[in-house]
């Protein structure tokens, strides 16, 4: 198993209401909570799916060329929309982990998590590989999990449906991770799954949880906030409320992580062909 990480992490997770289609001005309310976060000590700060064009299909379907962002061969991002975070990771030395809608050179349309490091410089991180309902007629599927490096802490990524995968946050466990990172976007109605599934995740590979989603809106397209960072038994160490936007702050423990894995084992114990075969009983 991979080594524990030297020292806690100080993490930041958002929920907050963009605005559809503005880019540039959703690039600057992402630099303002980086901007807060940072001040409270944050090292990381995750926010919601889709946050810099805001997930909104009528307008991600309608304005794909002012909603995108390009990215190069190697993932890297340059638009002169996102300067204003960029300086917030460079002023606050902080790990910015937020959605967008990438465009690739090979023309796939992606839902991802930029990784905007404390240089500035901005990566695609991670393409979202569980696409959900009719988000498959504007996207193309991810194609590989993706885990982030910050300090010595592995943070495994996932986007919202994702998380509702055991084996997703499970293939970051078995990839070393102590963290996973999940930028979602849950709408109004869905708040038993919406809690279930993250704390679940947590528990399953004794690992944080840091979930960030969107808040406010219209319907169909309201979503119901709920951020929050989870221990590695799936407890809460941070909840927002259902409205509301608001800024919530944990600290990573890596003590907690080892007392925890000690005493829940799942990972080290789990058979490898778990299982399998089976016998199948006639009653």
């Amino acid at each position: 198993m991979t080594p524990l990480p030297a020292r806690p992490l100080t993490v930041a997770t958002v929920q907050a209401q963009p605005v559809p289609g503005d880019l540039a001005g959703n690039a600057v309310a992402a630099a303002r909570w980086t901007d807060r976060a940072a001040a409270a000590g944050a090292r990381v700060v995750v926010l919601p799916e889709l946050f810099l064009p805001a997930y909104h299909p009528p307008t991600l379907a309608a304005d794909p060329t002012g909603t995108d962002l390009a990215a190069t061969a190697d993932g890297a991002v340059h638009d002169p929309r996102l300067d204003p975070l960029r300086q917030a990771a460079r002023g606050g030395g902080t790990t910015v982990v937020l959605g967008a809608a990438v465009r690739h050179p090979d023309a796939r349309r992606t839902i991802s998590s930029l990784a905007v490091d404390p240089s500035g410089a901005v990566r695609v991180a991670y393409d979202k590989q569980q696409l959900w309902g009719g988000e498959r007629d504007l996207f193309d599927a991810g194609r590989r999990g993706a885990t982030l490096l910050v300090d010595d802490w592995r943070l495994g990524l996932g986007i919202c449906y994702d998380g509702c995968f055991p084996e997703h946050g499970r293939a970051a466990a078995d990839d070393g991770a102590h963290g996973y990172l999940c930028p979602s976007g849950y709408l109004a109605g869905s708040a038993h799954r919406r809690d279930l599934y993250y704390a679940a995740r947590a528990l399953d590979n004794t690992m944080y949880v840091v979930f960030a989603n969107a808040v406010g809106g219209a319907d169909p397209w309201r979503f119901n906030g709920g951020a929050a960072v989870y221990d590695p038994e799936g407890r809460p160490l941070a909840r927002g409320a259902d409205t509301g936007e608001e800024l919530l702050v944990a600290e990573l423990d890596p003590a907690a992580l080892a007392a925890t894995r000690s005493a829940h084992s799942m990972l080290t114990d789990r058979l490898p062909d778990q299982g399998l075969p089976r016998s199948v009983l006639r009653g």
